[in-house]
């Protein structure tokens, strides 16, 4: 019995001791795994935490360049129209009110405006905002003061910013500060978003669980837990992959950001990354970019209801695109304002007053280069000459240009409302025809404008650049200019013959060009065969100089294409795209001097300093005196040639110069042609090279004068430059004298003139008197 008892009490003592060593067993097991998990999360932290400290210390975005148009100068003089003043200050995204009481406003009581213009950063100095009252009328700026009685000399308008270029990835933004947020923005983020902002350390419990209660309730998703912190992470360092494993890194990652930066560090970074919309296949980032994007102008200056918009689309910008689904984003605009009222950040009657307020957001995505893609597209050509791809999608420089808005409006609208005209007047099909305009400065080569596309905002093939089709009769003063450099050979009264042409060419292939009418004239003035684009004449002229100095004319204008030495360049198969034609043309509104065409006028680095100007450069390229002979000539075109019809569609008895081009079978039209200030350049074809049936002169040539007649322009002034003088000719070339039936005066390089005497001089006893003139 005894040894029962010991045996049991063996067993119970057994017991007693395995059960005692198991736990310290499963004790140690788990308090390494603490430690082992605690090591590996630590670990992994300080990976995390560098990878946070990399993307946050650095340069954190490739902040895209940012292309600006031209300033406006406001001074007593200026050709500044009540409607042209209008359309540039709705360009600039400035606010129409019935009384300015702050930066980027204006009101307008008949024909005076008052405008409190933005401060702006220029290369050249900052100009101050303030306010000014400008009194203007159908010819320009009559007056102008401050706010007081004070006159003013001149203020200039900040330049409108049309254009980025931007990164490979193409996400687009305009960096701001936290101090440029809006108080009511801040508002929106923390009531609709994240309203425990400042009281959590990067993840909100609280908030988590708020969330799943009311989706619970709700039986579907209608709150997100996530912090503001956790969507920057998300956003700006992890992808938007949907597993446990992301959700773990973007809250273990949120505490770094947390516990590492300031709350104003964080907002700031989440108002440039956040994702607010698409535009084609480009990403617009940031509130900065989405207040242009929308609204067309800074974000400082938003009121409540439309950041309220732009805080409604953190939640899903393609689902609330006001411009796709405008009752949905007002929808979800004022139950943002809403959820700010109930959260104390504004009173009921701000509320009310805020959800009253339409959408307001323009027509299609204004701060970027769907306004101007044609002109962006020269400016970036222009840059690569000068800057690497990375510095100008990555470095924020500032390139400020000169596009005229203006000037570009019009050009857009006379292209695009011509186009739909000839196609309903002839029965062409709607929409089959295309065109390209390009403007620019008669002087100095400053692009103006440029089209190239009838529809202006599509970013796709730009033909004012790319469509390299044969100029036809364009090509023609070339061959006029270089006739008329040689003086002691040709003038403007010099005959030529305007006879046929057969010419074998290589091959065995036979040459025969003919007259437009089919028609041949014999002998006829130079001048004339020019003004009535005679093939016939311009061949046989050509062909009596030879093609190569004809070529190294057209070389000098400012073409850089090799050019084949081939009759046929005498009636333009030469192929040049519209902006090789400008140029051209430049050099001879110029009176033979070139500027080479440019788009960019200074760049600003990041920091607003100035990295490079570009200067005027003029090289004479022609004898200014045969140029003025030619240029008189292309006025005759316009007056009594092939674009007679022109005078009709200009105003106020504005003389240009211009010529008309037309390609064989009627597929390519075109006009070019300049004031004293401007030169423009019209093209209308079709893509796939079928023939319009439109001559130069019923195609480009109302485009181009639709243009014309909507903006500012000096008329020609024909001043005589030296070793030039006028004499009075009769029909066969010869000295006559103003009263000389037919009689008509004609510029002529000293020495050129005609020394034959018309018969009229010596029956009125004249001839003496010429004789003595000319001795």
């Amino acid at each position: 019995m005894a040894a029962k008892k010991k045996k049991a009490s063996t067993r119970r003592r057994g017991k007693r001791k395995t059960t005692t060593k198991k736990p310290r067993i499963w004790w140690r097991v788990l308090l390494g795994l603490v430690v082992f998990g605690a090591l590996v999360i630590g670990g992994y932290s300080v990976y995390l935490s560098k990878t946070v400290r990399v993307k946050f210390d650095g340069k954190r975005w490739a902040e895209p360049a940012q292309i600006f148009a031209r300033p406006l100068d406001l001074y007593v003089g200026a050709s500044v129209s009540p409607a042209q003043l209008k359309a540039e200050l709705q360009f600039l995204g400035y606010r129409a009110v019935s009384k300015v009481s702050g930066p980027a406003q204006w009101s307008q009581k008949g024909n005076r405006f008052t405008i409190h213009t933005r401060d702006f950063h220029f290369w050249d100095g900052d100009e101050q905002g303030r306010t000014i009252v400008v009194d203007t009328s159908r010819a320009g700026i009559t007056r102008m003061r401050g706010q007081g009685s004070d006159n003013l000399d001149l203020v200039r308008l900040e330049p409108a910013l049309v254009g980025s270029i931007y990164p490979a990835h193409n996400e687009d933004r305009v960096l701001v500060k936290r101090s440029d947020l809006p108080d009511h923005l801040i508002w929106g983020l923390l009531a609709v978003e994240d309203r425990r902002f400042y009281d959590h350390a990067g993840v909100d419990l609280r908030g988590i669980a708020r969330a799943m209660i009311a989706n619970i309730r709700a039986g579907r998703t209608v709150q997100g837990g996530s912090t503001l912190t956790q969507q920057l992470v998300k956003n700006f360092i992890l992808t938007s992959e949907r597993s446990l494993w992301r959700k773990f890194n973007e809250a273990l990652m949120a505490l770094i950001v947390d516990a590492r930066y300031d709350k104003d560090e964080i907002l700031e970074a989440y108002a440039n990354e956040i994702f607010l919309g698409q535009e084609g296949d480009r990403a617009i980032h940031g509130f900065g970019l989405g207040a242009h994007f929308y609204f067309n102008r800074p974000l400082r200056e938003l009121r409540l209801h439309e950041t309220a918009l732009l805080v409604g689309l953190v939640r899903g910008a393609s689902y609330y695109n006001p411009r796709k689904h405008p009752q949905r984003a007002l929808e979800r605009r004022n139950l943002v304002i809403t959820q700010i009222l109930e959260q104390g950040f504004i009173d009921q009657a701000t509320a009310d007053a805020a959800r009253k307020q339409p959408l307001g957001v323009t027509k299609r995505g204004s701060a970027n280069d769907y306004r101007v893609p044609a002109f962006v597209d020269l400016v970036r050509r222009q840059l690569r000459r000068d800057y690497r791809e990375e510095d100008l999608t990555s470095e924020g420089l500032r390139i400020f240009t000169t596009l005229d808005p203006w000037v570009q409006q019009q050009a857009v609208k006379a292209l695009r409302k011509r186009l739909a005209q000839i196609e309903k007047a002839r029965g062409i099909e709607a929409g089959s025809l295309q065109g390209a305009l390009v403007v620019s400065s008669a002087q100095d080569g400053e692009i103006q404008a440029l089209v190239g596309d009838r529809d202006a905002g599509y970013s796709g093939f730009n033909r004012a650049l790319d469509a390299v089709r044969p100029i036809g009769s364009l090509v023609k003063p070339a061959v006029y200019l270089t006739a008329l450099s040689q003086p002691s050979r040709y003038t403007l009264s010099s005959l030529i013959d305007d006879q046929p042409v057969d010419i074998t060419l290589r091959g065995g292939q036979r040459w025969q060009p003919k007259n437009y009418d089919r028609q041949v004239y014999g002998e006829v003035p130079l001048h004339e065969a020019l003004a009535r684009s005679l093939n016939l004449a311009t061949v046989n002229l050509g062909l009596e100089m030879g093609l190569p100095p004809i070529i190294s004319t057209l070389h000098a204008l400012g073409v850089n294409r090799d050019i084949p030495p081939y009759p046929s360049l005498l009636l333009g198969s030469v192929s040049l795209s519209p902006l090789e034609v400008t140029q051209v043309y430049q050099t001879i509104a110029a009176g033979g001097f070139r500027s080479p065409l440019k788009s960019i006028r200074a760049v600003l680095d990041a920091r607003q300093q100035p990295l490079q100007r570009y200067p005027l450069t003029v090289s004479q390229a022609a004898d200014p005196a045969a140029v003025f002979l030619l240029t008189r000539n292309l006025v005759e075109v316009t007056e009594a040639g092939t674009a007679a019809a022109l005078p009709r569609y200009l105003s106020g008895g504005l003389q240009v110069a211009g010529k008309t081009g037309t390609t064989n079978d009627l597929r390519d039209s075109w006009f070019a042609g300049f004031s004293a200030d401007r030169v423009a350049v019209a093209w209308v074809g079709r893509d796939d090279n079928a023939s319009t049936g439109l001559t130069g002169a019923s195609g480009a040539l109302p485009v181009w004068a639709d243009l014309m007649a909507n903006i500012d322009n000096a008329s020609l002034q024909l001043v005589l430059p030296p070793g030039v003088e006028y004499h009075w000719v009769d029909q066969y070339g010869r000295l006559a004298a103003e009263t000389c039936e037919g009689a008509v005066a004609f510029p002529y390089i000293s020495g050129s003139e005609p020394t034959e005497t018309a018969e009229c001089v010596e029956q009125r006893g004249l001839g003496g008197f010429l004789q003595n003139l000319f001795q």
